[in-house]
């Protein structure tokens, strides 16, 4: 039985509660790509993680009491999307309140500095895995085999699973044990083709090698595309995916309800 459940939210929409939260001491990893230089259709410039997909889930998570490691496949030290910076000139990320929050505080920006390699983590040791965007796992993530691994052991293991944004580039490189496509027959989102124009045309050229949308089409997914740059996740059983960096929160919250119904079923 698949069953899907889609909730849309705004950061100003979600809010904090009293009470402790029925997922509260879960074990949560978030996986950010490691920086890369994307040559073959940006021009050069490096690219990274988009800030609000590694900060709005961190804070979600932190409030209801959740433990929380950042990670990335190779380890090391994470570099922003320049446009994610609530500080960056264009002032594209200046309504970003919650990234210029954590980003002023240098215990979290410690967590960002030397990341440890999922290789030296157990899939045994989170409850659940949250793999983030930015535009680095589009040049990144298709050569990541440990990263593959990862998160379909996890899967495997009953594992609440999910993805973001351009993360969610991660599914299109999975196979199930017959070898099909991981998202053949899923219902998922990411980042769609009408934001993929957007931003093309924000900065004048081909941003990405492939577009999510019409990738996980011809696989077979059941692609469900929100209003674009608006909050939006969907869960489709244990695997949870947002749209892009406004549903960082949304995908959050679908992960401790999901969290929240295991712990209740044991």
């Amino acid at each position: 039985l698949l069953v899907v459940f889609t909730l849309t939210l705004t950061a100003e929409e979600h809010g904090t509660t009293e009470h402790v939260h029925p997922a509260a001491g879960s074990k949560v990893l978030l996986i950010a790509a490691n920086p890369a230089v994307a040559k073959s259709t940006t021009g050069g410039w490096p690219v990274g993680y988009w800030a609000a997909e590694v900060t709005h889930p961190y804070d979600t998570f932190i409030k209801a009491g959740l433990e929380v490691t950042i990670a990335s496949p190779q380890g090391g030290k994470l570099e922003p999307d320049a446009f994610s910076l609530p500080s960056h000139e264009s002032g594209y990320s200046a309504h970003d309140t919650t990234s210029a929050t954590y980003f002023a505080q240098p215990d979290f920006m410690k967590l960002l500095d030397n990341t440890p390699s999922i290789d030296d983590l157990k899939v045994a040791d989170f409850d659940a895995i949250v793999v983030v965007g930015g535009q680095s796992p589009m040049f990144t993530f298709g050569s990541a085999k440990n990263l593959h691994g990862f998160f379909q052991k996890a899967d495997d293991q009953g594992k609440i699973v999910a993805a973001l944004c351009h993360g969610t580039s991660l599914l299109l490189h999975l196979k199930k044990a017959d070898g099909t496509p991981y998202v053949k027959g899923l219902t998922m989102t990411g980042f769609t083709n009408e934001e993929e124009d957007a931003a093309d045309a924000a900065v004048g050229q081909k941003m990405v090698p492939f577009r999510i949308e019409d990738e996980a089409k011809k696989l077979g997914a059941n692609f469900v595309a929100g209003p674009a740059f608006a909050s939006h996740a969907i869960r489709s059983g244990n695997l949870i995916t947002g749209q892009q960096q406004a549903s960082g929160h949304a995908v959050a919250d679908l992960v401790l309800i999901a969290l929240a119904e295991q712990r209740a079923k044991k």
